[in-house]
């Protein structure tokens, strides 16, 4: 097959997990290549082993493919790692909700960190602006923009990826392109992900996003610093979401998202650090689980300040 286009696992994958028997076999065995997707043409990519099975050369082999690929893309050498958990570490998030004042700045500082597509531009933080008193997700206000906020008498609640210790996510994806690592962070593998969505719909939180087109960063807007498992760019028919910054929080640093909130609303840290702040705000403050009922886990919570009033 020299010289000729080649599918990758993405669109091999797809193509026999839309084929239920039969004559639906045959007729996936005998779809045009032009129907496939085929941006991603490679043996290499083809034949890449799961990153859970791969040894320690397999994985330097393919930071360097990928590295490369960025390159030509982009113009830009990256700096790309594999950044593994850290040892007795479990990552949890906590937002106070009786100070985040809607502005918004950690959406933009999670699309720029995380080379998110700029158009169409995704996001992986939605805040919801609500009435103060009322959790009503359906009738939550997500479209309000980034001016004049606080607005009187609301009260607003960043959602995204709850890193669930029990993630329907995973247990639906077909072919474990996503799964929990030992610090809870859930990860996605972009070169095994076939794009079924599945995942995109048992996630109670709304919090995976979908590549319909061909993701656009402006070379200029390009983060170099990436993890393969977290920021580097994505291909269109692929599925992405908050990863807690990976790349950045397993080497001891914060989540931009945090970094970047005015107001102080954001915390993060090791539960496993009794010390830590997030250990002391789960021992001392009143805590919210969104969709507790649900069963997932999550290791994101919201708290108030005992003087925020909410529900008054």
């Amino acid at each position: 097959m020299s010289g000729e286009k080649r599918m990758n696992r993405r669109s091999f994958l797809r193509g026999s997990l839309g084929a239920a028997g039969g004559m639906a076999a045959v007729a996936a065995a005998l779809t045009p290549l032009k129907d496939l997707d085929l941006s991603e043409m490679t043996v290499e990519n083809f034949l890449q082993k799961h990153y859970k099975e791969m040894t320690p050369e397999e994985i330097d082999q393919v930071i360097e493919r990928v590295s490369k690929e960025v390159e030509e893309r982009f113009d830009v050498r990256p700096e790309l790692k594999d950044v593994k958990p850290m040892d007795g570490v479990e990552f949890t998030y906590l937002l106070n909700l009786g100070r985040c004042i809607g502005c918004r700045k950690c959406v933009h500082a999670c699309v720029a960190e995380n080379n998110q597509s700029r158009s169409p531009e995704i996001q992986y933080i939605r805040v919801l602006e609500m009435p103060r008193g009322s959790v009503n997700l359906e009738h939550s206000n997500h479209y309000y923009g980034d001016k004049k906020v606080p607005k009187k008498d609301h009260f607003y609640m960043p959602v995204q990826c709850h890193q669930c210790d029990n993630p329907p996510c995973v247990k639906v994806c077909p072919v474990e392109a996503t799964w929990k690592e030992k610090d809870g962070i859930v990860v996605i593998d972009y070169d095994w992900c076939i794009g079924c969505r599945y995942c995109e719909a048992a996630c109670p939180y709304w919090a995976r996003r979908f590549n319909f087109a061909e993701p656009e960063i402006p070379k200029k807007d390009l983060n170099p610093k990436m993890g393969y498992l977290s920021n580097r760019p994505r291909h269109k028919g692929v599925m992405e979401k908050c990863h807690f910054c990976l790349h950045r929080t397993r080497e001891g640093k914060l989540p931009a998202c945090l970094e970047v909130c005015p107001v102080g609303a954001r915390k993060f840290g090791n539960i496993n650090d009794p010390n830590s702040d997030v250990v002391q705000i789960l021992k001392t403050k009143r805590i919210f689980i969104l969709k507790q009922e649900v069963g997932t886990k999550p290791r994101f919570f919201y708290y108030f300040d005992e003087d925020y009033g909410f529900g008054d």
